[in-house]
């Protein structure tokens, strides 16, 4: 499956700078999503699957660096493409990564075994509805900012197709189940708080993914500029992630490396909190040091978290549960992104709306300092405008763009301090998860089928 998904991905990225047409360019995005999306559950699926659990911490360090260090390469990679090569190699990259990608799929992973019983087939009816729900709620809280939410009749269209679907999925689901699907197996207090974690993760990257770049772009910076503020955070996540992978080795509790990131984020975003409009990329690098041990510490502990659940209730006994397992957090993660960009889309409009309001009280006219600064500005574009009547016109946008800019730059703080309380929050639904019954320094025991507690306390 993933040798087929991966080739077709790699056909539409050779294809896509050369359409002209929008409507075969959606569908080819659309194709290529459908490729692309079996990449993450299926790496996770082999790796619970067949790698040796001594080495597992490793590679989980590797994981989590690739999963959260390519959102912060992407910016430098986008602007220098565009700006020195050309734009068509951001999507011919993409293509010749995934050739790379199927060689080490090829040569790599083993082939799976196939079934031995044929009686039960699975069916995928389940799996369309299910799957067409979810992208017509995803695409929902994508353009529910711009659609005005349900002011809009094509954003309660898309919301009540994926309510339809869903239900469909939930009928199918009580009427036949799904030899594939073990959804009992989900009901864990750990496994769902875990969830609820992976989904405030999502969120809380948004403070390199969103925040920083935004505070960058209102300047008039472009990827290229602002690219380097969170492309350090990528450079030393790599080096932090096999720390982390250390300390696992160690035996530190996966939970207590979980809630140092997340310590450690909140942290950075406080220090952020005491940004203004004259911050340059440079203002940002010695936040991002701490954001990037924060943020490979918080996705190590919280995939080893994964990962130790898995193990421990029983997904690595049954191919079924190996697969609801990983399919499930994959789709938490892919909603929990996109809904973690639209809260904060949200956030960033209404607080802009609310800071320009505020500001705005105080810039009126008949007053003093708001009339000497008109007339000053317009005394100093008068040379360059044709006439005073047009001077002071130039006069007055250049004052409402300070004041949008002082009124982003308030609202960039708030989104500082709603990332860095949301850090908080996570520290004590971490501290309710149960305690894994042995650390990664005693799961290889768990292959070998010796007793763990005997050994860890021999």
């Amino acid at each position: 499956m993933l040798l087929v998904c991966a080739s077709l991905f790699t056909v539409i990225c050779v294809f896509l700078p050369l359409v002209h047409s929008y409507g075969l360019l959606v569908f080819l995005l659309g194709i290529g999503g459908l490729t692309s999306g079996t990449f993450y559950p299926l790496t996770l699926t082999f790796a619970l699957s067949n790698i040796p659990l001594r080495y597992l911490a490793l590679v989980l360090a590797l994981y989590a660096f690739f999963i959260e260090g390519a959102v912060n390469f992407a910016p430098s990679i986008y602007g220098f493409f565009r700006n020195h090569v050309s734009w068509e190699w951001m999507f011919w990259l993409p293509a010749i990564m995934t050739a790379v990608m199927m060689t080490c799929i090829y040569f790599g992973i083993p082939q799976a075994p196939k079934p031995q019983s044929k009686k039960e087939t699975p069916s995928f009816t389940g799996f369309l509805y299910l799957s067409a729900g979810f992208a017509l709620l995803y695409a929902a809280l994508d353009q529910g900012e711009r659609l005005d939410w349900w002011r809009s009749g094509l954003f309660n269209g898309l919301v009540a197709g994926a309510a339809l679907f869903l239900v469909c999925a939930l009928l199918q689901r009580l009427h036949r189940s799904n030899i594939l699907v073990d959804l009992p197996y989900l009901r864990n207090w750990n496994t769902i708080l875990l969830a609820f974690a992976l989904f405030t993760f999502r969120f809380v990257l948004l403070a390199t993914i969103v925040i920083i770049p935004l505070s960058l772009s209102v300047r008039g910076l472009e990827a290229e500029q602002y690219g380097p503020a969170i492309f350090w955070t990528a450079v030393f996540e790599l080096v932090l992630a096999f720390i982390g992978a250390l300390l696992l080795y160690k035996g530190i509790d996966s939970h207590l490396l979980m809630a140092i990131g997340f310590t450690v984020i909140a942290f950075a975003c406080f220090i952020n909190s005491a940004f203004t409009s004259a911050w340059a990329p440079e203002n940002y690098f010695r936040s991002e040091l701490l954001m990037s041990v924060g943020q490979s510490f918080a996705m190590l502990g919280l995939v080893s978290s994964l990962i130790l659940q898995a193990a421990f209730s029983g997904a690595l006994q049954a191919p079924q549960r190996a697969f609801t397992f990983s399919a499930f957090f994959h789709t938490v993660r892919l909603l929990g992104g996109q809904a973690g960009v639209t809260l904060m889309q949200h956030f960033i409009a209404d607080r802009e709306k609310f800071h320009s309001n505020l500001l705005g009280l105080h810039v009126q006219s008949a007053n003093w300092l708001t009339d000497g600064s008109v007339h000053g500005l317009a005394a100093g574009l008068a040379g360059r405008s044709n006439g005073f009547v047009i001077a002071t016109g130039r006069a007055l946008e250049v004052i409402d763009s300070k004041l949008r800019l002082q009124a982003y730059s308030l609202t960039i703080i708030d989104a500082c301090h709603c990332i860095a309380w949301t850090c908080v929050v996570m520290l004590l639904a971490t501290a309710l998860l149960r305690k894994s019954p042995m650390s990664f320094r005693q799961l290889p025991y768990l292959q070998q089928g010796s007793n763990p507690s005997q050994e860890g306390r021999s």
